[in-house]
């Protein structure tokens, strides 16, 4: 299961990792965060000790959101040290993700 991120932990889980990020963006009403949703599960347990897979639920979390200017759900953003390098917004294929991610590795 990926980790549930919220204002409140952001900080510390994403932006001082020393390992990349993926934080997926979405919602419980969403229909393409559904299809998202066991994809991020799969890549958590895949990418175990190399990389942070998270969730943030955009209706208990509107700061972040907001901080993001995250406008489209699902939207999945990259981190590797402090700073968004990569971004994908909509239901995307995971060997989409799986690239983005290896890439950072």
């Amino acid at each position: 299961m990926a980790v549930e991120i919220t204002d409140a932990n952001f900080e510390e889980v994403v932006m001082k990792s020393d390992k990349p990020v993926v934080v997926d963006f979405w919602a419980e009403w969403c229909g393409p965060c559904r299809m998202v949703g066991p994809i991020i599960d799969e890549m958590n347990d895949e990418y175990d000790g190399k990389a942070i897979i998270g969730k943030v639920d955009v209706d208990a979390n509107p700061g972040v959101s907001a901080k993001f200017g995250v406008r489209n759900i699902p939207t999945i953003l990259f981190v590797k040290d402090g700073e968004v390098a990569d971004k994908s917004v909509g239901a995307v294929p995971k060997a989409q993700l799986a690239s983005k991610l290896d890439a950072l590795l």
